[in-house]
């Protein structure tokens, strides 16, 4: 099936490069012959590591150079974050397969160990991401939130150093990086994950149909159905891949559900709407009515006129 070695790109992250291995041996499982060498990729985002996201241009930061040496040739296949690529898809690629879905909830982490209901009043709480403060900050308005960045370990160490009480980050990346940290899952009931999250994209170039083969052999039907709802209503929102848009959408018994919310940054304002229906194509339709009744696309409009 396949006849040459498959250069695999891949952001130089220790996150990224678990994810990365973590595929290449479902893909070395399902085809046993095929030969992989993994090629780590210094993007944007990993450069600069200071700057806040939104005023980098969201988290696109983190695959236009992977993107970009995919199109040149220099990899074969690209594995990402699904959440990181942005909803409008790239000319000349396609996303050839996601893979079956992580824990998709978001975890709390401080040196008490605690829920993020017990925090006590007044804790600091480093997040970059105003998705996850528009809705810990509605259900929490007496804790005070920052940004922060780094790789997962640098931003453990923060809090578990005092430097901050506790930070925010995804159960997916702990889970991969097998991290052992006081993690605690906030539960969808507080904070609803951000499309795509927990989700991986393997991205290869639209005519090179042999690699696309290659990595549909671990696409998992359900999850690239349920991942591409989310993304979908993130797009009708207008919203980037950074926005204070949060969807979870997943096959229920015989129908499919969608949770979704937007808000603002600050928790001040929030719209959550739950929806079923036969169908992802179905319930998207639905969620995306509702919340635009509701005001979600003025609330987007007044985030974007507060700035990050």
């Amino acid at each position: 099936m396949i006849r040459r070695e498959v250069r695999v790109g891949s952001r130089a992250s220790k996150l990224a490069m678990a994810q990365t291995q973590w595929v290449i041996s479902r893909l070395q499982e399902a085809v046993p012959a095929a030969r992989f060498t993994i090629v780590p990729i210094r993007t944007e985002g990993d450069v600069d590591r200071t700057t806040p996201l939104e005023a980098m241009g969201g988290r696109g930061v983190f695959v236009r150079e992977v993107e970009r040496r995919l199109l040149e040739g220099d990899v074969d296949l690209a594995v990402h974050s699904l959440k990181d690529l942005p909803t409008k898809e790239t000319e000349g690629l396609v996303l050839a397969a996601v893979p079956k879905r992580e824990d998709p909830r978001d975890a709390v982490i401080s040196r008490e160990g605690v829920d993020f209901l017990a925090l006590s009043p007044g804790k600091v709480i480093g997040t970059g991401s105003p998705r996850r403060r528009a809705q810990l900050a509605y259900a929490r308005p007496d804790l005070a939130f920052t940004a922060v960045r780094g790789n997962i370990d640098t931003r453990i160490a923060k809090a578990m150093q005092g430097e901050l009480d506790a930070v925010v980050l995804a159960m997916a990346g702990l889970l991969r990086a097998r991290i052992q940290a006081p993690a605690r899952p906030i539960p969808m009931e507080l904070c609803l994950p951000a499309p795509g999250q927990a989700a991986l994209a393997l991205q290869a170039r639209e005519g090179d149909g042999e690699i696309q083969r290659l990595a549909a052999t671990i696409d998992d039907p359900s999850t690239h159905r349920a991942v591409a709802c989310e993304r979908r209503l993130l797009g009708l929102l207008g919203g980037g891949c950074h926005a204070p848009v949060a969807a979870y959408c997943r096959a229920a018994g015989d129908e499919w559900a969608l949770d979704a919310c937007v808000g603002l940054a600050d928790g001040s304002r929030l719209i959550r709407i739950s929806c079923r229906g036969a169908t992802p194509e179905a319930v998207l339709e639905v969620a995306y009515g509702e919340l635009v009744s509701q005001g979600a696309l003025e609330i987007l409009q007044e985030g974007e006129r507060s700035g990050p």
